[in-house]
C-alpha cells in the first residue's frame, strides 16, 4: 500500500483559510497576507475573504475586541503598545481608535496590578537596587503602561 503524503500547499484557498481560522481568529488583512504567502492567486484570496465575511467567520470588529482584551488582560500591551500591535496586524484606524478608547484607566490599572503580582511578586521597590528598579520599570513601560501608574503600583506594593 502506498504512503499518504501531505502536500506542502493545499490546492483550495478556502480549505487553507478554514484550517487557519480553526486555530485562532484572524483579521481580514492578516488572513489575506497569510493566504497570499501560501501562493494562492489574489483573486481566489479575495473570494475567500468575501465568503468568510459573508458567513461570519471573519469580523474585524470582533477580532479587534478579542485581541485588545487579551493583550490588556495578559499585560502584554496597553496604551501606545496596544495601538502598535493592532496596526501591525493590518487593522483599520477606526477600529484601532475604538479599541484604544474602550480601554479605560481602571482596566489598565487592573492589568498592571495582575502583571506585577504575577511577574514581580517578591519585588520590593524600596529595597531594590537601582539597576533592578530600572529593569522592572523598563519591562512594564515596554508593554505600554504609563510611568506614573507603574511607580504608584510598585510603591503601593512595598512590604
Amino acid at each position: 500500500m502506498g504512503r499518504r503524503t501531505n502536500s506542502p500547499q493545499p490546492a483550495d484557498p478556502w480549505g487553507a483559510a478554514l484550517r487557519l481560522l480553526a486555530r485562532r481568529d484572524y483579521g481580514t488583512a492578516e488572513l489575506r497576507r497569510r493566504l497570499l504567502e501560501k501562493g494562492f492567486a489574489p483573486e481566489a484570496v479575495d473570494r475567500v475573504i468575501a465568503r468568510g465575511i459573508e458567513l461570519g467567520y471573519l469580523d474585524d470588529a470582533r477580532y479587534v475586541e478579542r485581541l485588545s482584551r487579551a493583550l490588556l488582560d495578559t499585560g502584554r500591551a496597553t496604551g501606545p503598545r496596544l495601538v502598535m500591535e493592532l496596526r501591525r496586524r493590518g487593522l483599520s484606524e477606526d477600529l484601532i481608535a475604538t479599541a484604544a478608547a474602550c480601554r479605560q484607566e481602571g482596566a489598565v490599572a487592573t492589568a498592571l496590578q495582575a502583571l506585577v503580582a504575577r511577574r514581580f511578586a517578591t519585588f520590593n521597590y524600596a529595597e531594590a537596587a537601582p539597576g533592578e528598579r530600572r529593569r522592572v520599570i523598563n519591562f512594564l513601560q515596554r508593554r505600554g503602561f504609563p510611568l506614573d501608574c507603574i511607580l504608584n503600583e510598585l510603591k503601593r506594593n512595598d512590604r
